[in-house]
C-alpha cells in the first residue's frame, strides 16, 4: 500500500468518525438519555386552537387643570355630565360601568431651563376621573371608542384608552389544550424512540411552559416560556407549550 493510499484511508476514517460523532450529538439534543444511566428521553408538547373575545373593556374619562384644588375639583365635576351624557346615548346599562373615585393631584410640567436643562415644576392642578365600561357587545363598544374621538374634536376634555378584548373561562381553554399538547408529546417521544430502538414507558415529569393568547397568525417558538395575552383583537389562537420526561424501555 502506497503512502498517498494510506494517507487518504486514514482521512476517511477521521471524516467517519466525526460525521458519527455529530449525528450522536444532534439526536442526543431532541432525546436526551436514550442508552445512558437515566434510560428517559425528554420532549415538548405544543397544542393550539382558535377563541374568539367574548366581553370587552373600555375605559373613557374627564381631565381638567385648574390654578388651585378647589378650581379643578369643580372644573371636573362641571365636565363630567359630558361624559354622562355620551354614555347615555350609546346605550349602555349602569351595570356596565364602573366609576373611579374623584382625584385631584398637582400637575406636573417640565420646563426648560436657559442652560439646556430641564426640571419638573408644578402648574396648578389636575383632577381626573373614568368610567370602565364592560360588555358583551363587543361591536358597540368598538363603536363607542370610535365615537368617542368626536368628544375630543369638540373641545372636551375627554381621554380614553383602546378597547381590550378578553376571553372569560381562560383555565378551561388551558386544560382542555394541556391534554392535546401531552398527547402531542407523547407522539414526539414515539417518533425519537424508534430511531433509538426504544420504547417509551410511563410519564416521569411534567410541566406547563408558556401559556398564549395570540393574534391569528402571530408565529412563536415552542420552547419560550411566560407567555402571552393579547388583548388587541377579537379573533386569538390558544397555545400551551408542556415539557414532559419519559422512561424508554428496550
Amino acid at each position: 500500500m502506497n503512502k498517498d493510499l494510506s494517507r487518504a484511508l486514514v482521512i476517511l476514517g477521521v471524516l467517519l468518525a466525526l460525521g458519527m460523532s455529530a449525528a450522536a450529538f444532534i439526536f442526543g439534543m431532541q432525546a436526551r438519555h436514550i442508552g445512558a444511566g437515566k434510560q428517559s428521553i425528554s420532549v415538548k408538547g405544543l397544542a393550539e386552537k382558535p377563541v374568539q373575545a367574548d366581553y370587552a373593556e373600555w375605559r373613557i374619562g374627564v381631565t381638567v387643570v385648574a390654578p388651585s384644588f378647589a378650581e379643578a375639583l369643580a372644573k371636573l365635576r362641571k365636565s363630567r355630565p359630558v361624559l354622562d351624557e355620551f354614555l347615555g346615548k350609546q346605550g349602555f346599562e349602569k351595570t356596565a360601568l364602573k366609576e373611579s373615585e374623584e382625584a385631584v393631584e398637582p400637575n406636573m410640567v417640565i420646563e426648560d431651563l436657559p442652560d439646556g436643562r430641564n426640571r419638573q415644576v408644578q402648574r396648578g392642578y389636575k383632577a381626573t376621573q373614568s368610567i370602565l365600561v364592560t360588555s358583551k357587545d363587543l361591536t358597540k363598544v368598538t363603536n363607542v371608542s370610535r365615537a368617542a374621538l368626536q368628544l375630543e374634536a369638540d373641545g372636551q376634555p375627554v381621554f380614553h384608552s383602546a378597547p381590550q378584548y378578553l376571553v372569560s373561562k381562560l383555565e378551561d381553554i388551558k386544560m382542555s389544550l394541556i391534554g392535546a399538547a401531552t398527547e402531542n408529546a407523547n407522539k414526539r417521544a414515539s417518533e425519537f424512540a424508534k430511531y433509538g430502538s426504544v420504547k417509551v414507558g410511563s410519564m416521569r415529569s411534567a410541566s406547563q411552559g408558556a401559556f398564549y393568547i395570540l393574534p391569528v397568525g402571530t408565529e412563536t417558538s415552542s420552547d419560550e416560556y411566560g407567555g402571552t395575552y393579547d388583548k388587541t383583537t377579537i379573533d386569538k389562537v390558544a397555545r400551551v407549550v408542556v415539557t414532559i420526561e419519559y422512561s424508554i424501555e428496550r
